[in-house]
Formats: structure tokens, C-alpha cells, sequence
């Protein structure tokens, strides 16, 4: 049983299991199998998203309706991905058998609480429509999952990739200004935390912070005709390979949405990589960011239900889902598999 407390990380043992961790495309066949999100994510009537479209200030009955949502769904639906209270919420999976030190991790991100400074304020792009997405990829991927670390766990393979989803609280701040200060507590107290969580002596990852391979934002997603520029050259390789997979599911029709232009906009754009090199005891993450320019609605009272597109919420979480397949090697395990788990595609 999950209780909560003032400082409550939620933290989900991973089963994942491969001889190989590199990225690996998923086929044309493998992207019709991905689960939709039509239904659950509907903001008025859907399982996933709609608990989030009330204001959910920190400290508030609000926050801690969420929190028990985001903590309820992984504990009924998704019962693998174990949990571990904080007031950032975090759900992850590690490949069963490998050694803690050497596990790297997909982490993917979203804000969970809504600003404070404005009565009534819900916050639908800001960012309860990306905590939606979050929980769809990791149905969206888990019996996948499952199948494949059920079937190699036979051949004595042991992979060292896992994944983690991080649901973020003390994003916003309090007061009315923007500065560098009066924001992301919860993301800021984590970071400091995993930083001084050392494995044990040896590990491939001295820290917790450190074993963060690929680091990926959502945030302000939602509305209609969205526009994604890709913010870090050092990432720009993995904003190809979504950009590549929206592509090639708007030209298969499996995507609901109709924009006036692709949400990833900046496809096949050419960046100088270099950059300066981390200090000692620093390790780079490389931030993949999900994150429009400024909504109009932004912290106003119509960041509301009105103002999402459902279309485009679902294309986000099956274009996200297909990407997290692709990261963890997931082809050929979608779908009714045979007596193995695998799926012939």
C-alpha cells in the first residue's frame, strides 16, 4: 500500500531485459499496433486525463487528489511499475538481474501541480495534458515490455536500460515575477538529491543523477497546431528520430489531428554538437524538451478543458509511446505475440 508524505518518492522496479541497448526503429506494422489514447484521454469523460483538469496547488486538496491518481493508476493498472512515495512522483522500471550502478534510464518529465497566484486556475496545457501522456506511454508500452524481458529473461540475456517517469511537483513558483529562483522546486530538490546517492563503488553510473541517459520534458502541450523547436544541439539526434516517426504516421493516417504543419518543425536541421566539457563530479544529461512557445492562455483562467484539443493530445502520447518503443527495442513485441511473446511484423 502507497501512503503519502511530505516527501514521497514513488519509485517502480523495472523488469527489462535485452542482450543489445541501442535504439532500434519500429516498423510500419508495429506503429498500427500502438494503443490510442481516444477514449482515456479525453478531457471530459477520460480516465487518464480528466482527474488532472482541477487546480492542483501545492499543499492543497487539489495536489493531493493527483497525487493519488497518478499513484492509483500505476498501482491497479500498471502493477509492475512499483511505487515509492515523495511529492514528486516517480514511476520506474529497472531490467531485473542487472546491477543497480550499471542501470542508465530513460527519464521522461512532467509537471504535476498548477500555478497558485490565480483562483480557479486548472492549468490543461500547464501541464496536466503532459502528465496524461506520460501515463499512456507507460500502458502504451508495458506489456510490450513484459512479453520481451519474459522471452530473453530465457535466453539469460540481461539488459542494463531502464526507464522512469517522473511526475514533478513545486514547478510553478509564488510569486508574481519570473526569476531564476521561484521555480522547479521539486525538479531542483531531486536533482540535488540524486546527485549525492552514490551506487556502490565500480558502478558504470556513480550516482542516481548520473545513470540519466536521455532526459525528456513535457510541458504546455496540448492546444491546437502545436509548434516544437528543437532547443539543444545535443539532443537534436533524438528530435530527428520523433520527428522522423511523426512523419511517417501522418503518411500511414495514424494520426487524428490535422495541423497546418508538422508539431515538430525543425526536421533535418544541421547543429554544431560541440560544447563545453562538464566540470569534475558533473555528468551531462542530454534534456529532450517538449515545450511550445508561450500559449496565449498561458497562466490564465482559459488554460482550461475548452482549450485542448483532444486530437492533438492523443498524437502526442502515441507519438511519445512509439519513440519509448523505439528506445527500448521494443519491435516485434506489440500486439498478440506467439508462444515466445514475439510478434511477427
Amino acid at each position: 500500500m502507497v501512503k503519502l508524505h511530505s516527501n514521497l518518492c514513488l519509485l517502480l522496479p523495472l523488469l527489462f531485459t535485452t542482450c543489445i541497448s541501442a535504439y532500434s526503429t519500429l516498423s510500419n506494422t508495429t506503429l498500427k499496433l500502438l494503443p490510442r489514447g481516444s477514449h482515456d484521454l479525453n478531457p471530459q469523460t477520460g480516465p487518464i486525463l480528466a482527474p488532472f483538469l482541477t487546480s492542483r496547488v501545492p499543499g492543497t486538496s487539489g495536489s493531493s487528489q493527483v497525487q493519488q491518481h497518478i499513484i492509483s493508476f500505476f498501482t491497479s493498472h500498471l502493477p509492475p511499475w512499483s511505487d515509492v512515495p515523495f511529492v514528486n512522483i516517480i514511476a520506474r522500471r529497472d531490467p531485473p538481474g542487472a546491477w543497480k550502478g550499471n542501470i542508465s534510464r530513460l527519464t521522461l518529465t512532467a509537471h504535476y501541480d498548477s500555478w497558485s497566484l490565480l483562483e480557479g486556475f486548472i492549468g490543461a496545457s500547464d501541464s496536466a495534458a503532459s502528465c496524461a501522456i506520460l501515463i499512456h506511454v507507460a500502458r502504451c508500452v508495458d506489456q510490450a515490455l513484459s512479453r520481451k524481458w519474459t522471452a530473453t529473461s530465457r535466453r539469460s540475456c540481461v539488459s542494463e536500460q531502464g526507464i522512469q517517469i517522473i511526475f514533478f511537483d513545486g514547478e510553478e513558483g509564488f510569486g508574481r515575477g519570473w526569476n531564476d529562483f521561484d521555480f522547479t522546486y521539486g525538479s531542483k530538490h531531486l536533482a540535488a538529491k540524486w546527485e549525492k546517492m552514490f551506487n556502490i563503488p565500480g558502478s558504470k553510473y556513480p550516482t542516481e543523477l548520473s545513470s540519466i541517459t536521455l532526459f525528456v520534458l513535457l510541458n504546455l502541450l496540448g492546444a491546437l497546431n502545436p509548434k516544437i523547436p528543437s532547443y539543444f544541439p545535443s539532443a537534436h539526434i533524438f528530435y530527428e528520430k520523433l520527428a522522423d516517426i511523426e512523419s511517417r504516421m501522418r503518411s500511414l493516417h495514424l494520426l487524428q489531428s490535422r495541423p497546418s504543419h508538422h508539431f515538430l518543425v525543425e526536421r533535418n536541421q544541421q547543429f554544431d554538437i560541440q560544447g563545453p566539457t562538464p566540470g569534475k563530479g558533473k555528468y551531462w544529461m542530454t534534456i529532450l524538451r517538449f515545450w511550445t512557445v508561450f500559449p496565449t492562455v498561458w497562466h490564465t483562467v482559459e488554460d482550461d478543458v475548452e482549450h485542448l484539443d483532444i486530437e492533438t493530445v492523443g498524437d502526442w502520447a502515441v507519438i511519445i509511446g512509439a519513440f519509448v518503443g523505439e528506445w527500448m527495442e521494443l519491435e516485434g513485441w506489440f500486439g498478440e505475440g506467439d508462444e515466445d511473446g514475439r510478434v511477427e511484423v
